[in-house]
């Protein structure tokens, strides 16, 4: 009998092991590099035209030249995504007396949920749809974040969820230039 016991305590505590590794993955950006790179690395990006959720028109990157601005994809249906999304709201808060902008990008396909989910997370930025932006299959996670200089130069792409003081850091360094 406790030769039984003990046989299933070590398989609970083994599947509890490899779920909390699970999630450490999901969880963690592996690409997160400190820093920002020089401008002189930075790539000109082509033009980022996305479509506003509540079709009020389009949305494009270079209406946004002399601001730092942040593209955050993500999905309802993400767990990360929804993770992430208080710390977005939080970024979107305190620079918002400051030459940044930040929109979401949903990828969802079932555009219903958007305003409830909206709702909940008390979204404050603008919500954009996928299907103008030719590069929302060039990444496979969510959530997936772009971050432009204020000369619209992609200065770092984050895949999973960030740090608020990564991203708190970044957008200064960027502010500063």
């Amino acid at each position: 009998m406790i030769y039984f016991m003990q046989k299933i305590l070590f398989r609970w505590i083994a599947g509890l092991a490899v779920g909390l590794f699970i999630l450490y993955l999901l969880f963690t950006n592996f690409s997160e590099q400190p820093g920002i790179p020089p401008k002189s690395e930075r790539k000109d990006v082509s033009e980022v035209r996305l479509r506003y959720f509540d079709g009020k028109g389009e949305w494009s990157l270079a209406d946004h030249r002399g601001k730092v601005v942040l593209i955050n994809y993500w999905a309802t249906w993400c767990p990360p995504c929804r993770y992430e999304m208080p710390t977005l709201v939080r970024i979107s808060q305190t620079y918002k007396d400051k030459p940044f902008e930040i929109v979401g990008v949903t990828v969802d396909e079932d555009l219903s949920q958007i305003p409830s989910f909206v709702e909940r997370y008390s979204i404050p930025y603008p919500i954009l749809i996928k299907d103008l932006d030719p590069n929302v299959g060039a990444f496979l996670s969510l959530p997936t974040t772009f971050l432009y200089d204020k000369q619209g130069r992609l200065a770092k792409r984050y895949v999973g969820v960030v740090r608020e003081s990564t991203l708190h850091a970044d957008i200064s360094t960027l502010l500063n230039e």
